[in-house]
């Protein structure tokens, strides 16, 4: 995620003080009113007086916060990260995918292309010396893998769950606290959540310093 900050926006006709959020994929605002815009709605963005200005075919939002934060939102909105660059992985790196079936395609050909080594992407087994894990899990038995997958992990390698978002609690599908119980049960700790797709979100695991 990108930030947040107590700001006053208007939209349309309303106005209001509140929370603005830079979100993955688009900016979500809380107040009296309630909005939020995807960045691909958006068909201008710029800095004046301080104010971040967008204009949609909607109309034009206007977020009052300071001219360094709307400058740097308006640049990571104009410039969004890649998936890739998000999950933080290098060029070189050892990566291995658990759970990633044929229309994960296009994911391992990103991986493949971002890390300039093929070779060293697997989808079986993993090695200690492997610096990232993606784990997809869309229901919480698959979960189980996680406690086998932090007991082979070494140093400083991150272990990225991915799982479908926007499910209540209460319902079968998995949920974010399933992810947590899972990787605190098995003695990972859990440092940064992003947006993986429209339909999934990452949520990295490492191991504890003091246990490295």
């Amino acid at each position: 995620m990108g930030g947040e900050r107590k700001c006053r926006a208007r939209f349309g006709k309303q106005e209001s003080e509140g929370k603005a959020f830079l979100e993955a994929s688009e900016i979500v605002f809380r107040g009296d009113f309630r909005f939020k815009i995807p960045f691909s709605k958006i068909q201008s963005a710029k800095v004046l007086n301080g104010a971040l200005q967008l204009r949609t075919a909607e109309g034009a939002a206007v977020f009052e916060l300071g001219a360094a934060t709307a400058a740097k939102w308006r640049d990571k909105i104009l410039h969004p990260k890649s998936r890739i660059e998000k999950l933080g992985l290098k060029a070189g790196a050892r990566v291995v995918v658990i759970g990633f079936g044929n229309g994960d395609r296009e994911f391992i050909a990103e991986i493949e292309e971002s890390t300039k080594m093929a070779s060293q992407v697997s989808q079986a087994s993993f090695e200690p010396e492997t610096e990232w894990i993606f784990l997809k899990a869309e229901a919480p038995k698959q979960l189980a893998k996680l406690a086998m997958i932090a007991k082979k992990m070494r140093g400083a390698a991150g272990l990225w769950v991915i799982y479908p978002k926007g499910h209540p609690k209460g319902t079968r599908e998995i949920t974010e606290d399933d992810v947590l119980s899972a990787g605190r049960g098995a003695g990972l700790k859990d440092v940064k959540v992003v947006g993986f797709s429209a339909t999934h979100t990452a949520l990295k695991f490492v191991i504890p310093v003091t246990q490295r």
